[in-house]
């Protein structure tokens, strides 16, 4: 068909654009004039197609049509008019003339939402359904039949921002073109628009975007909301107008903590906190504002209410002043009615839209890419002096985060200070417990206390996990460019390494590991894992696959690999740090967030590297660390319906029950490192002095307490007395004590539960029928020692031959080669 396309902006662009795609002849596009010398994204786009472009001003006068601009019309012979987004007063001898009359794009399900705020109006009612109609123009205001409807879910804290982008834009593109496709082939329906249920609201204005504080907080963030970004919803702080933008309901049932603000005519003052401005309803419930914005223009951050402009000015480096210079061109090139860009040239006064926001957070991006802007960094840094100081601070890492408060036990040990976090780690702070839940952390060594560790409840593993989702699905984590992403793993991993001996002290004293073992496994191998899958992020690909059979051949399939978001991780206490670091590496590598629970007895190095993670640059939410019992952390997170994945190393018995509660909950996936009972099998043509030194180390490595440890030794009858002689000697030679003295070869077991249990399993063991050569018992000494133990003559039936004892137990068979001729 011959198309006039009568309209504006990127939506009108992009209509224009996939209705030439769909083989139809553009015969004029009708748009708004240049706007200080700029052309609107429509005119460009058909300019640049050579297509013909008229910018009439106007098109009626005192309600009029102008012959002139009609007769230009009329010349092209549209056969249609499509109107995607039209701000102009269109004359009917215009719209009806072509053999098919207009089509026009709404944004609301019409009839509900009459009007040029419709998109507005759908969220300040707080409507639970919202989408576009394309309707036949007539003479009224959106009232004509409907030619096609779709419909969406509206989010309880989408903006006119957020549907915009999700759905009315996207879906609306392709809904305007498909009634477009539907006329073509004389399919498109007239549907009369029902008089019940319509509704027409009034422009929404700034001079009527006033808050009325009387009403509930529902009502209030739904207001907010419904002006956000334009025209912005304001009230009178200090004698000021302030807008309000970013509104989510909060949870009301939490105590808020923060620097009172008062607001003439609410329920109650506003409270500044470090998440933002907490505002209450009528109800007594609360909302959350995150941005503020002032008459001059100004947009602060609500937490720096009453900090902000304090902060002095950074100085730059010559690579920052060069990179300064890439962005004055850039500026330039935006601004073109702007003869020179001076430090005081302000952005929006100089004449940039929305439209270039979106440019000028993508040119930031090519030339600094760990520079990650949104699109409030601009509003809130609105002059070229004020927006390259906030470009170097993020690129410095001192980007005005607040500061990190860590409430450290600190302890003068192993020649050095070690500084201890021992709260929760949630959405980027450490905080308390639910009702103040703690439990003690006991050094295995001495069995004195450590600290006092917060303990998690359900509703904290709630919060971890909301504040999870929020770091994939609004944050920057699975959205970030994969190298940048990999970038800050591999600062991480740099961190660990700066403080690689805090972090094997805290090992050995809270998990009983030996300082050098620990330094150079426990950690080591934690710093090298964060390194390696660093180097993943930006090579995790899909592929794609040939399909042969299909005939004709021109069929494609692909597969893509995209993080699946927030995952859980439930660690054992035989290697703290080493376990965190296998699976968190990975999961973050992949663009996922985190919730741990280290095990409750060995909870320190996860919350110590949870402080290192912040101070690398994580956003927060992206790790989130739960000291708590498994029974009820690890069951809330194995049955959470906003968990996708859950990794679990431990007893083969809680892994069946974990496994369960994954199908049950939502079908989660699921990884499963359950225990074993590895053989080790030694034949009379061995080396012996290498047998007996793997042998040893299979069994007695990091106490036994391993979960590739030979958990049974098959030894040849002709060598059997040599080598468990030999074992002896070697058991006798092995230093126990403190797991710091550099000279220790064995160390405490992890805790008193684990101690008791290795009693009994030698014990079970003795009864059976197998012969104890060493050890057995408990080391009569404070802490939690194990003497290490041989056992000879274990035969098959016995439970010491068919069950792990995670500990320094040696379990010795006896074999026979029979050889058989074929």
């Amino acid at each position: 068909m011959k198309i006039a396309v009568i309209g504006q902006s990127l939506f009108g662009q992009e209509v224009y654009k996939e209705l030439r795609k769909d083989g139809h002849t553009i015969v004029g596009v009708f748009t708004i004039p240049d706007k200080d010398g700029k052309a609107d994204p429509l005119a460009t786009e058909a300019e640049e197609d050579g297509i013909a472009v008229f910018k009439f001003p106007r098109w009626r006068v005192k309600g009029q049509a102008i012959p002139e601009v009609v007769a230009q019309y009329k010349a092209t012979g549209a056969e249609l008019n499509v109107l995607p987004f039209c701000s102009q007063f269109i004359p009917m001898e215009v719209i009806d003339h072509p053999k098919h009359g207009s089509i026009i794009y709404h944004p609301s399900l019409l009839p509900r939402h009459r009007g040029a705020s419709a998109i507005n109006w759908t969220l300040i009612h707080g409507d639970e359904k919202g989408g576009f109609t394309v309707f036949w123009a007539d003479d009224g205001l959106d009232t004509g039949p409907i030619l096609l409807q779709q419909e969406c879910d509206v989010e309880p804290n989408d903006t006119v921002n957020t549907i915009y982008k999700r759905f009315l834009f996207p879906e609306g593109v392709k809904g305007t073109v498909e009634a477009v496709r539907q006329i073509a082939q004389g399919k498109a329906p007239r549907i009369t628009q029902p008089q019940e249920g319509a509704t027409y609201e009034c422009i929404q204005k700034k001079d009527n975007a006033k808050i009325d504080w009387n009403q509930t907080a529902e009502a209030l963030h739904n207001w907010i909301r419904g002006n956000d970004k334009v025209p912005g919803a304001w009230a009178e702080v200090d004698g000021q107008k302030v807008t309000f933008y970013g509104s989510s309901l909060a949870n009301s049932g939490s105590t808020v903590n923060g620097q009172p603000m008062e607001i003439p005519g609410a329920s109650r003052p506003g409270i500044v906190t470090k998440a933002g401005l907490v505002l209450f309803g009528n109800d007594g419930k609360t909302l959350l504002v995150k941005n503020l914005q002032f008459e001059d223009g100004k947009m602060i951050a609500a937490a720096q209410y009453f900090s902000s402009g304090s902060s002095a000015a950074v100085e730059l480096t010559e690579e920052e002043k060069a990179f300064a210079g890439q962005m004055r061109a850039v500026w330039q090139s935006i601004l073109t009615n702007v003869s020179q860009v001076e430090d005081s040239t302000d952005f929006f006064k100089s004449g940039a839209t929305s439209m270039d926001v979106v440019r000028l957070v993508e040119e930031v991006k090519l030339q600094a890419s760990s520079c990650q802007l949104q699109n409030e960094d601009i509003y809130m840094n609105t002059t070229f002096h004020d927006f390259i100081q906030m470009c170097v601070r993020k690129l410095r890492g001192e980007d005005g985060e607040e500061e990190l408060v860590v409430n450290y036990v600190e302890k003068d040990i192993n020649n050095m200070t070690i500084r201890m976090p021992h709260q929760l780690f949630i959405n980027g702070e450490f905080v308390n417990a639910e009702g103040e839940k703690i439990y003690k952390s006991i050094n295995p060594n001495d069995g004195t206390v450590i600290c006092d560790v917060s303990l998690a409840q359900i509703s904290d593993v709630d919060k971890a996990v909301s504040a999870a989702k929020e770091a994939f699905e609004e944050g920057q984590w699975g959205k970030m460019n994969p190298r940048d992403r990999g970038r800050l793993i591999y600062k991480l991993a740099d961190l660990m390494e700066l403080h690689q001996e805090e972090l094997a002290t805290i090992e050995a004293i809270d998990s009983g590991a030996v300082y050098t073992l620990a330094l150079k496994t426990h950690v080591g191998m934690s710093i090298q894992t964060f390194r390696y899958f660093a180097g993943w992020c930006d090579k995790i690909e899909g592929s794609t696959i040939p399909i042969n059979q299909a005939r004709p051949n021109r069929n494609l399939t692909f597969t893509k690999k995209e993080p699946i978001g927030v995952c859980a991780i439930v660690i054992p206490w035989n290697y703290p740090l080493m376990m965190l670091a296998w699976k968190t590496a990975a999961c973050l590598a992949a663009g996922n967030t985190i919730v741990l629970k280290p095990a409750q007895v060995t909870p320190l190095t996860a919350l110590k590297f949870a402080e290192l993670a912040a101070r690398a640059g994580l956003p927060k939410g992206v790790i989130n660390i739960l000291p708590g019992s498994g029974a009820l952390v690890g069951q809330r997170l194995s049955d959470h319906p906003d968990v996708r994945k859950l990794g679990f190393t431990g007893s083969t018995e809680i892994g069946k029950h974990i496994m369960k509660s994954c199908a049950v909950s939502n079908v989660k996936k699921v990884s499963l490192e359950l225990g074993g009972k590895s053989p080790l099998i030694i034949f009379s043509d061995c080396d012996m002095d290498k047998a007996v030194r793997m042998g040893m180390s299979s069994v007695f490595f990091n106490k036994g307490e391993n979960c590739i440890a030979a958990g049974r030794l098959f030894v040849e009858d002709t060598i059997h007395d040599q080598y468990v002689k030999r074992v002896v000697e070697e058991v006798n030679k092995m230093k126990i004590g403190d797991p710091l003295d550099r000279s220790t070869d064995h160390g405490p077991q992890n805790h008193k539960a684990h101690l008791d249990k290795l009693v009994e399993y030698c014990q079970t063991g003795v009864k059976d029928g197998a012969t104890l050569i060493c050890g057995g018992k408990q080391i009569q000494r404070p802490g939690f020692f194990f003497e290490p133990t041989v056992f000879i003559d274990v035969q098959d039936h016995m439970y010491i031959a068919k069950e792990e004892s995670f500990g320094p137990v040696m379990i010795i068979s006896k074999f026979k080669v029979r050889w058989t001729m074929s």
